[in-house]
């Protein structure tokens, strides 16, 4: 099966999730220049000039897998509530410079919001929306997601996804709690209500 090449917006109720582009640049600056928002991701914050790096790898990371990160963009005000990814997981804390090299590795579900947008309900309405499109786009059989062991938060998005605690395992050069859902729970999911 060909992996899609195209960068694909998608739609939530609320939510217009839009591959990172360069005209993101501010938005996602103004988050991941937050220390409440990147105090699980690494624990530093991203500079103008790191944050246009990101948008640099990531737009190669799309044409590489045919995924990467959207920008989260709340449709009623138009500003970026967040970014959110179905990507590779790595081992290592730096991305490689060859992206091919991790097509081996299981696909990813992962977000983050900016605090004027937390506790809305929108990291569940995108998780559900990135987690259809992996399964729908790509012939894996389970989707992974990864979190700093003390954020709560994450983990109560990945429970109500359906994801269930796998364990620590080593990914990103450290050790994450690691969840997953396979193929079959999430049919089951849309099957119970009334989706599929």
């Amino acid at each position: 099966m060909e992996l899609p090449v195209q960068p694909v917006t998608l739609h939530t109720e609320r939510l217009r999730l839009e591959p990172f582009e360069e005209k993101h640049l501010d938005g996602l600056n103004a988050m991941n220049s937050l220390p409440e928002v990147m105090r699980f991701v690494g624990g530093h914050t991203e500079s103008r000039e790191q944050t246009a790096a990101v948008i640099a790898r990531v737009k190669r990371a799309w044409a590489a897998w045919g995924t990467s990160w959207w920008a989260l963009i709340e449709t009623s005000s138009g500003r970026v509530a967040g970014a959110g990814c179905i990507q590779h997981l790595r081992r290592d804390a730096a991305p490689p410079e060859d992206l091919e090299s991790l097509k081996a590795n299981p696909l990813e579900i992962g977000w983050r919001l900016h605090p004027d947008f937390w506790r809305q309900g929108l990291a569940s309405e995108a998780a559900r929306c990135m987690t259809a499109f992996a399964f729908d786009r790509f012939p894996i059989q389970e989707l992974l997601a990864v979190r700093h062991p003390e954020n709560l938060d994450s983990g109560r998005v990945m429970d109500r996804l359906g994801m269930h605690p796998r364990g620590l395992e080593p990914w990103y050069g450290t050790t994450v709690a690691t969840h997953v859902i396979t193929r079959a729970e999430w049919r089951h999911r849309l099957h119970a209500a009334g989706e599929a």
